[in-house]
Formats: structure tokens, sequence, C-alpha cells
């Protein structure tokens, strides 16, 4: 990643001695990769250290758990329907 960006960089660069909206065009990669990039500091949740689970796992278990309830109740109920979305979704 690092590689691409640089070589889009150096790119753009070279194309801003015609052109400064290349000049800005690069400024703008470069601002890009660096607040939304990999390693960027936004990247992990506000007061979680780096390889533990965040905070709102439970929240995100129950919701889990409620999607996977909700779809047997589907197909307990809707055998039918069920059986020609599984279908369509190996196609």
């Amino acid at each position: 990643m690092r590689g691409i960006l640089a070589t889009g960089t150096v790119v753009l660069v070279i194309l801003g001695i015609g052109n400064h909206l290349w000049w800005l065009a690069a400024v703008a990669l470069l601002y890009l990769y660096a607040t939304h990039g990999r390693g960027s500091p936004g990247t992990t949740p506000p007061g979680a250290a780096p390889g533990t689970p965040p905070d709102n796992y439970r929240a995100y278990r129950e919701r889990r758990d409620r999607q996977a309830r909700w779809e047997r109740r589907y197909r307990r109920e809707r055998p039918f329907e069920a059986r020609r979305q599984e279908r369509e979704q190996t196609r």
C-alpha cells in the first residue's frame, strides 16, 4: 500500500510541473492516507488498547444472536421462501 501511495504521489508531482492541480491532487492523496489509511491513529476505538476486544462487544453479541434467532424463526415459519433464498445465494 505504501509503495502504491509513494508511486502515485511521485506521478502526481511530476504531472504537477505543468499543471498545479496535480500538486493539489498529490496533497489530497497524502492527506486521505494520513487520516484514513492503515495505521492511522483513528483506527482503534477511543479507550481501547490495540488487540483487546472493544467495550461494546456485548452489544455486538446481542445483535448477532438476535439476528440469528430471527433468521431461524424465518426459516421455520417460511420454509419455501427460505429455501428459495438459499438457492439464490449459492448461484
